[in-house]
C-alpha cells in the first residue's frame, strides 16, 4: 500500500531531482551555480515608472507619521524639513506646481534644491524607501510601512490631503499630482525599451576636441591673503554634500596639506583637524559639541582621551556598538588624516 511515508520518500526524490537538475543547467562551469527563483525574487524588487513591479498594499498618512517619527526623524527632521545630516526632502514646491507639473523653483538659482523639487515619479520615492531605508536597517520597512511613509512625505508637500490612504490602487491618481511630473524627459537612449516613448536617438552629440585643447585650468576668482580668513575658514561654513564647497581660507592660497603640529597654534591644529575631518565626511554624521547620527567629537574625546592608536583604528576599520546601534562604516581616508583627526580627539577636540 502507498502511505504516507512513501509519499513523502517521493516528494523528496523531486525535490533534491530539481534541485539537481538547476545545478547541472548552470553553463558556467566551475562558477557558482544558478540562482533559483526564490533567490532572484527576494533581488527582483524595483518598482518602474509605470508601476511595474509595484506589491499590492496600503498605508495611511496617519500611519506615516508614525513611522516617520520612529524610525526617519532622526535624519530628516519631523517635517522633512532637516538640513543638518542630509538635504532638505521637503519644501520648495506649491499648490501652483502640483496643478502645472513643474517645480518653478528649480528655475531659480538662488534656492536650494529638496527631494520633491527634483523628484519627477512617485515610483522611485516607492522603490527607494522600500530599498535603503531606514539608514541603519535598509529594507526593514513592511509594505505598509513604505505605502504609509510615503503617503506622509506627500502630505507634507501639499500632494495629498491629511485623510489620504496611498495604494497599489491609486498611485498612478497620485502620480499624476506630482509638482514636478513634467520636469523629466524619457526621450532619450538611455533607456532600452519603447515603454515611455522613448528614442534610439542619443541626448548629446559632443565631438573629441582634437586641437587647441586646454592643458591648464584656470582660476576665475581668488581671495588676497589679506581677506582670506576674515570671516573664519568658508570650507567649515559649508555643507560637504552638494555643488558648493568653500575654499579652505585656513592656510595661504595654493598650500596644501596639513601644517606639521609643531609649528602651528592651538587653534590652527583645530582648524586643521575640523578641516579633515569635513573633507572625509565625518562631519556627516558628528559634530564637534552635539550629538547627530554619531557622539559629538567632544564626547569621543573624553571616553578616549590620550588613545590616538586606538582612535585611528576605529576612524579606518569602523565599528557598531561602542555608543549604540547605528553602524560607522569603514572610512577611506588616508593614514596622515586619521592620524591628525585621531591626535586633535585624544587631545580634547579643541576643548
Amino acid at each position: 500500500m502507498f502511505n504516507s511515508r512513501d509519499a513523502l520518500l517521493a516528494i523528496a526524490a523531486l525535490v533534491c531531482a530539481g534541485w539537481v537538475s538547476a545545478q547541472t543547467a548552470n553553463p558556467y562551469t566551475g562558477i557558482g551555480r544558478l540562482a533559483t527563483p526564490k533567490e532572484v525574487a527576494a533581488w527582483d524588487i524595483d518598482v518602474r515608472p509605470d508601476f511595474k513591479g509595484l506589491p499590492a498594499g496600503a498605508g495611511s498618512v496617519a500611519k506615516g507619521q508614525d513611522v516617520w517619527e520612529g524610525k526617519c526623524a532622526s535624519c530628516h527632521g519631523i517635517f522633512g524639513e532637516s538640513n543638518e545630516v542630509f538635504s532638505p526632502l521637503i519644501g520648495g514646491t506649491t499648490a501652483e506646481d502640483v496643478k502645472t507639473g513643474r517645480a518653478a523653483k528649480l528655475l531659480d538659482p538662488t534656492t536650494g534644491r529638496t527631494m520633491l523639487m527634483k523628484l519627477a515619479t512617485v515610483s522611485t520615492l516607492w522603490d527607494y524607501i522600500n530599498r535603503a531605508m531606514p539608514w541603519n536597517q535598509p529594507k526593514s520597512l513592511t509594505t505598509e510601512e513604505v505605502y504609509a511613509v510615503t503617503a506622509f512625505l506627500l502630505n507634507l508637500g501639499g500632494v495629498i490631503p491629511d485623510d489620504y490612504t496611498l495604494s497599489d490602487k491609486n498611485i498612478a491618481d497620485v502620480q499624476a499630482r506630482m509638482p514636478n511630473r513634467n520636469g523629466m524627459t524619457t526621450r532619450h537612449a538611455m533607456w532600452p525599451g519603447n515603454e515611455f516613448n522613448g528614442t534610439r536617438q542619443p541626448d548629446v552629440r559632443n565631438t573629441a576636441c582634437m586641437k587647441n585643447c586646454a592643458t591648464e585650468p584656470r582660476v576665475a576668482s581668488l581671495l588676497p591673503d589679506f581677506a582670506r580668513n576674515a570671516h573664519g575658514n568658508l570650507a567649515e561654513q559649508n555643507r560637504v554634500i552638494g555643488a558648493q564647497h568653500g575654499v579652505d581660507t585656513s592656510r595661504p592660497e595654493g598650500q596644501k596639506g596639513v601644517v606639521a603640529a609643531v609649528t602651528i597654534s592651538p587653534a590652527t591644529a583645530v582648524s586643521s583637524a575640523l578641516t579633515l575631518a569635513q573633507k572625509n565626511n565625518c562631519t556627516a554624521c558628528h559634530a564637534v559639541d552635539k550629538k547627530i547620527l554619531g557622539p559629538s567629537f567632544v564626547e569621543i574625546a573624553k571616553k578616549h582621551a590620550g588613545k590616538v592608536d586606538y582612535l585611528v583604528g576605529k576612524i579606518k576599520s569602523g565599528g557598531v556598538g561602542v555608543w549604540g546601534s547605528i553602524p560607522m562604516p569603514a572610512q577611506t581616508v588616508s593614514d596622515a588624516d586619521a592620524k591628525t583627526i585621531a591626535a586633535w580627539l585624544a587631545a580634547g577636540a579643541g576643548r
